[in-house]
């Protein structure tokens, strides 16, 4: 097996496949159901061992279930200390801004984020578990975020939505630089903001006022969703399954808004009519994204579609019931639809285990 043309997710379940096929071979063991000599069962043993072994010294994996529940409380702690740090790093600007020249400041604005770019590089090129680097790419984004905007206000310049275009392509760089969703999820945020700051400017709103406007994120949402569906990053951990959620999220975050509070629609119809519409629309692409997801095997598709289906039809209910119905009446209801989607879900399930069984 050539083990540097895969991920570090493809490498991890390529272990838990190892550890679930030999608790599979010693229950058929056990059964009577297959028998293997002993120079068989070491040959295997020795093969699973020297692949798990080469593929825990390329990358940060884990070979047991302890190293996994370990390596949970390591990406948190990692986490909430670049938050930390970050937020430390903001606050000591700010403390001791005022007492600085303006060559001083400028230089430090400057000087920091390169410095802290220089230790990220090296981090993400020496250290192989990368939660120092992912921590410090962290720290220089603040840092680079941090930069550009007092620049702005120390010389004077007129706030733009084109900050965003730098913010995005800087936490790209780090994201592909030191592999972390994190920086992904940031540069995509950044350069989703700046597309809907441009479509919203161009329709007459002011930029910052780009919110205002929901629709304005349907166009980075569907281009994000292809990135994330065709295009191929087997270097990088999750980082298609990363593009397709936040795509996903950011195309039905609006529908949903948008079926319930239609006056702020560009839409110029009716505010039922659009509120219908709306509503349609979420349900159809929720049901096709769910389809699509099954049937690609992409379970971050259909968990994500299934989420945004139940937030529809939960929506609906209050919309038709809350007014209607004492409250124990309308979370019966609630409860009934529930066990109704189990039962759909099941017999979905059911359909698909039997095509499974007879092929």
């Amino acid at each position: 097996m050539d083990i540097t043309v895969i991920s570090q997710s493809e490498a991890q379940k390529r272990v838990e496949q190892i550890h679930a096929f030999t608790r599979e071979l010693a229950q058929l063991k056990q059964q009577d159901v297959v028998s293997l000599t002993p120079q068989q069962s070491a040959k295997i043993a020795t093969y699973h061992l020297q692949l798990t072994s080469d593929l825990s010294n390329t990358f940060d994996i884990d070979t047991n279930v302890q190293s996994q529940q370990l390596s949970l409380g390591m990406k948190i702690a990692s986490l909430a200390g670049a938050l930390a740090m970050a937020s430390s790093l903001f606050f000591l600007f700010y403390q001791f801004w005022g007492h600085l020249t303006t060559i001083t400041q400028a230089s430090v604005l400057v000087i920091s984020p390169l410095l802290l770019f220089i230790l990220t590089l090296t981090l993400a090129d020496k250290e192989k578990h990368a939660y120092f680097s992912k921590m410090s790419a962290l720290v220089c984004f603040a840092s680079f975020v941090l930069n550009i905007s007092m620049l702005g206000q120390i010389f004077n310049i007129t706030p733009s939505p084109n900050a965003f275009v730098t913010f995005s392509a800087f936490a790209f760089l780090l994201a592909y630089t030191c592999n972390t969703r994190l920086m992904l999820i940031f540069a995509i945020g950044c350069a989703c903001s700046f597309i809907a700051m441009r479509l919203g400017t161009w329709s007459g709103i002011y930029w910052l006022n780009f919110g205002e406007r929901p629709e304005n994120f349907f166009i980075p949402g569907i281009l994000l969703f292809v990135i994330g569906y065709f295009g191929r990053h087997k270097q990088f951990n999750d980082f298609s399954s990363t593009y397709r959620i936040t795509a996903l999220m950011i195309i039905f975050s609006p529908i949903l808004v948008l079926a319930n509070w239609a006056q702020i629609s560009y839409l110029t119809f009716p505010n039922e009519i659009i509120e219908g519409a709306y509503q349609t629309l979420g349900f159809t692409l929720s049901a096709a994204l769910i389809w699509l997801g099954i049937k690609q095997q992409k379970s971050d598709v259909t968990n994500t579609a299934n989420v945004f289906l139940l937030l529809f039809i939960y929506t609906k209910f209050f919309d038709w019931w809350w007014d209607l119905v004492p409250k124990y009446v309308f979370f019966f209801l609630v409860g009934l639809s529930a066990l109704l989607a189990l039962l759909v879900f099941k017999r979905i399930r059911n359909i698909y285990l039997s095509v499974e069984t007879h092929i």
